[in-house]
Parts: C-alpha cells; structure tokens; sequence
C-alpha cells in the first residue's frame, strides 16, 4: 500500500538560548536521530550549522528560518535540488587577513568538498553590524546598511548566476564579556544569533532563495572550561564550511503564483531583478505534507509554530529544552503531546509513523468512551 514520506519539522528558534540548539550546531545529534527515523526532515541553519563541523543528511533540508515561516503559512513550497551555485557576499569591514580566511575556506568546499561556488562580491559598504539582547535575554540585533547588502547579493544572482547565498559579515569583538564567557561555558543565550537572522531574513524576503549567514570573528584564546557544546566555534578561523555545505543543497522556494513559478519578478530598492522559479512539481513539498513539528515546550510563539498549530499537525513539545523565554501552548489554544526529552519523542515519531497511538505502548489504556 503506497503512504506518502514522512515529513518531520524540528524547530529550534534562534538567539532564546535553548539549552539544545542554542550553541555551535548541538541540536545537530538530534536531527541525526530524527532523519533516520523520518522519509523527510525540514530544519533550518540553527539546528544544522555547527562552525567548522557539520554532518550530510540525504533527506533533511535546510530551510533558513524566514523561509519556514513562509513555507508553513502554505506561501511558499520546497523544491528539491541535485545542487545549488553558491554565491559569497564579503562585508568590507573584514580585515584583510580575516577576508582571507574567509576565502581560503571557500577554496577548501570547492577543492575538497567538491562545491559549486560563484565568485566572490565584497559589499560597497561595510555592512555596520550591531548587537543587542533584549530585557528578556533574547539576542538581535541591526545592520547600518542594507541596501549595501542587497546590492551585493543582486549582483551575485543577475550576474553570476547564484542560486543560494552565503553572506560573511563582520561582527563586533566587544561583546559583553560576561554573556560571551557564560555562553562559551554553555550557559546563557547565543549573542550573535539574533543579528544573524536578521542578515539572512533580508535577503530571502528580497529575492526568495536560500541564504544562510557565519560571522567574522577574530580567533579567542584556547578556554580550559570551555563547554562541548560551545566548543565547534573554536576550531578555526571561520564558521563558513557549515553555511557552504547545507547551502549547497538547500530547497529552492516555489510560490502559489503560476507568474512566480516561472520567472517573476522581484523588485529591490534599486532595480527590477528578473530571478528564475522553478515551475511546481509533484516532488514540491508543502506545509499541509508535513506530519510532525518538534519544538521546545515553551517556545510556542513563532510564526511557523503558530500557522502549523492550525493544520492538524502532530506537534511534539520537548520539555527538557528549556529557553530564555517562557511561552507554552496551552494560553495559545495550541494541542501539543508533551514529552520529557528528544528520546521521548524520537519514540513518538516512530510510533506516529507507523499509525500507533502512542498510548497502545503503556501498561495500562482506559476503555473507549462514548461521545
């Protein structure tokens, strides 16, 4: 009997210092766990991404975080890629040795790993990152020039032909030293997480294709208390290779529109760019396909969460996940299946696959009542 593939959603949100997935790509074991055990898992570059560490999986796709809320409001649909061209945006803040790095590290995807990469663009600007964490310890943060970012990246796709883009900007290094030591301690939130979003959310908006972002950072001293789950950031020079590698596959974006499924076009500040859409295809994927959202038990606020929490999908809330931020699903009218740890509900998962109640598998089951 043929079943359609299994799709799970893992959502960590960014910069709400998750104790699972809020440091260097340490959600990562558990989109492992999940992939094998799902047709299909869409996750995105927060879960994924660990620095110079990341792990191939067949059937995940890496779907920045804008993106996934389009995707679950049912605006946009996923298309699956052999392969994406990778243009690489440069902020002109970079020093010249850390540029370096950044573009060595290019080199080595394309060398090494075999990756399909444009030339490289640096921004007519520095990009003028700024950092902020809100009262209620959620990290964001602004950029001074935009449209310089947007520039570069319309450049990159009317002229070289890319059809993803990694974007390198420069960080501050004076981070307040108190939140960058308790996160290398793995404590506290990610500070740089939120600004991050903000890069990537821009250019997707703008020209609805993949992005993902790894910040410019001068190398810290070696930290003997240094935690596991922090310590991906501090292998190298660059947290590139991970952005290259799940860019390289990432879901091309599909619309509604039949105009936008081939070849609408998108208008940015400064010019009318034509970007090619693929036309829909029965390998699309879209919200009302997904079966299954794994989320952090009080992180229920998002966008995404909020639009598939109205599509009958089995949401699994994940107790020991705790965040910063403390919104439940109840007050939100949200029916979720609450569970302990990711073990837990790797064992829903299976169950849900296989059409089992869950509660079949306990000792003890009430009798059917009537209506």
């Amino acid at each position: 009997m043929f079943q359609r593939p299994y799709t799970v959603v893992l959502l960590v949100p960014t910069g709400i210092g998750a104790a699972i997935g809020g440091y260097a790509g340490d959600a990562l074991p558990v989109a492992r766990a999940i992939a094998s055990c799902c047709d299909r898992l869409i996750t995105h570059p927060n879960v994924l991404n660990g620095a110079m560490l990341y792990w191939p999986l067949p059937n995940a796709f890496y779907v920045e975080g804008y993106a996934l809320d389009q995707f679950a409001a049912g605006n946009w649909g996923l298309s699956p890629v052999h392969q994406n061209k990778i243009g690489l945006i440069l902020d002109r803040a970079i020093e010249p040795e850390l540029q370096l790095r950044q573009l060595q590290a290019a080199d080595a995807a394309r060398a090494t790993l075999g990756l399909n990469l444009t030339e490289y663009i640096v921004t007519d600007a520095p990009l003028g990152v700024e950092l902020r964490i809100s009262g209620a310890g959620i990290s964001w943060g602004t950029i001074a020039n935009p449209d310089s970012l947007l520039r570069a990246a319309e450049k990159l796709i009317s002229q070289a032909g890319a059809q993803a883009i990694a974007v390198v900007a420069r960080f501050p290094e004076d981070i307040e030293n108190a939140a960058q030591e308790n996160y290398r301690q793995g404590k506290g939130i990610d500070p740089i997480a939120g600004a991050e979003a903000v890069i990537s959310h821009l250019i997707v908006r703008t020209f609805q294709i993949p992005c993902a972002h790894a910040p410019a950072l001068n190398s810290y001293p070696p930290a003997p208390q240094l935690s596991p789950r922090s310590a991906a950031e501090e292998l190298g020079y660059t947290f590139l290779p991970c952005v290259l590698v799940g860019l390289s596959r990432a879901p091309q974006f599909v619309s509604r529109g039949a105009e936008e499924q081939r070849g609408g076009e998108f208008k940015t500040q400064n010019s009318k760019l034509k970007t090619p859409r693929p036309p829909q295809s029965p390998t699309d994927i879209w919200a009302n396909q997904v079966d299954a959202l794994v989320i952090p038990a009080k992180a229920c606020g998002g966008s995404a969460i909020l639009s598939f929490s109205q599509l009958g999908v089995q949401i699994i809330a994940v107790a020991e996940n705790q965040t910063q931020i403390q919104v439940p699903p109840e007050p939100l009218g949200m029916k979720v299946l609450r569970v302990n740890s990711y073990l837990e509900a790797l064992g829903v998962l299976v169950a849900h696959k296989a059409g089992i109640n869950p509660s079949a598998l306990c000792p003890a089951i009430s009798s059917i009542r009537s209506l």
